[in-house]
């Protein structure tokens, strides 16, 4: 199994290099005994960058996770039993990173506002979108969940990753701000990301340390996606 670097806590998501052992090669990809790419999934775009050795470089242009961690690569690819070291592109690994903690404010805020469910949320590199049901909002309801996500961020929240059992967040989380019977019963344990309290939801991407590294976000659109169903466009500003 691949060690992955960024999981355990909220420094680890700032890791931009590291060295790893090749475990498995192929034509267009190597598996890693360790890595701190992130694999696309849960609505957040892989990471890409490099990965350099005696000898080599070649471009990583995607990660995906399918049963292993998999790092497509463009270029000369190292053999196994080598050593490497892995560079991500920070600036778009960042961008993710503040514009998901952002999308846990989305839905916080949305959720306290109207109850508007989190049911789809798909990042960017310089955008990001939410669905949430049941919602019909208005003008005047978007001018004021973007007002009231820039104060959370301008409040600087501390954000901390740990990991909770399943029943303790069971009990902990109210039913509907977070849908914890998308995660298979076998899961007993469950990464968290929690906002200073604010927002506590289990989640297995990269974040940042405070939400004021967000800067700030503005609404670009919205959409009717289906009855009582409405997609928020933002981006960072």
């Amino acid at each position: 199994m691949t060690e992955i670097i960024y999981m355990p806590d909220i420094e680890s998501n700032y890791i931009k290099d590291f060295k790893a052992i090749v475990m498995n090669s192929g034509k267009d990809h190597v598996v890693l005994d360790r890595t701190a790419f992130y694999p696309e999934g849960g609505g957040q775009p892989s990471d890409t960058g490099k990965i350099t050795w005696d000898g080599g470089e070649a471009e990583v242009v995607k990660v995906e996770k399918k049963g292993k961690i998999i790092h497509r690569l463009e270029g000369t690819i190292p053999e196994d039993d080598m050593e490497v070291k892995g560079e991500i592109d920070w600036e778009r690994r960042y961008n993710h990173m503040k514009l998901h903690t952002a999308q846990h404010l989305f839905s916080a805020v949305v959720y306290d506002l109207f109850k508007g469910e989190t049911v789809g949320n798909q990042i960017y590199t310089d955008y990001s979108r939410v669905d949430f049901e049941p919602v019909d909002l208005s003008e005047r309801d978007l001018e004021q969940i973007e007002d009231e996500v820039n104060v959370l961020i301008q409040e600087a929240h501390p954000v901390s990753i740990y990991t909770e059992r399943r029943v303790v967040l069971e009990d902990e989380i109210e039913e509907g701000r977070v849908n914890l019977s998308l995660f298979p019963k076998s899961i007993k344990e469950l990464r968290v990301i929690d906002i200073d309290g604010y927002d506590i939801c289990p989640c297995a991407g990269t974040h940042v340390r405070n939400t004021q590294e967000i800067g700030g976000i503005k609404i670009t659109d919205k959409k009717n996606k289906g009855k009582n169903k409405q997609r928020i466009y933002y981006e960072l500003v």
